[in-house]
């Protein structure tokens, strides 16, 4: 099982860690960490690779995603084959300050950073990065697409 990483003092920073980056871009746009989940939920087949600094699930034609609500504290990130657990990510929403959003640095897709953010740092904490960029239309969480 993958888990959001914590050290004693906080997040560990990404580096050149999962996402490539060694800093946050100037240049990104960014949007709240509930509506990006929504957003999300509508979207789960889109996700390429999604992770933490420590840890990243990889999509792959044989698996699929899953997000799940397990309580208003903790949401889930899973990845399966049929019925096998490849591995699941938690995420903690009362953490993040904001997602940024940016093109990742294959093309055609784009990078979600969800960003934690406290009197010294400001860091990435999960990331998501998707098939396509965001829209901002309403889906609802039954049209799953896929690409």
């Amino acid at each position: 099982m993958l888990v959001g990483a914590r050290t004693v003092r906080g997040y560990k920073s990404p580096g050149m860690g999962s996402t490539g980056k060694r800093n946050l871009a100037a240049v990104a746009t960014t949007l709240s960490f509930d509506k990006f989940w929504s957003w999300l939920a509508g979207h789960a087949n889109c996700i390429v690779r999604a992770g933490t600094p420590e840890a990243v699930l990889l999509d792959h034609d044989d698996f699929h995603w899953t997000l799940i609500t397990e309580d208003e504290h903790t949401l889930v990130v899973q990845l399966a084959r049929a019925k096998d657990l490849v591995g699941e990510i938690l995420v903690f929403p009362a953490e993040i300050a904001y997602v940024q959003v940016e093109p990742a640095e294959a093309e055609g897709e784009w990078l979600f950073e969800c960003i934690v953010e406290n009197e010294k740092a400001r860091e990435v904490a999960y990331h998501f990065v998707m098939a396509h960029e965001y829209e901002d239309s309403e889906h609802r969480r039954e049209e799953k697409w896929t690409h």
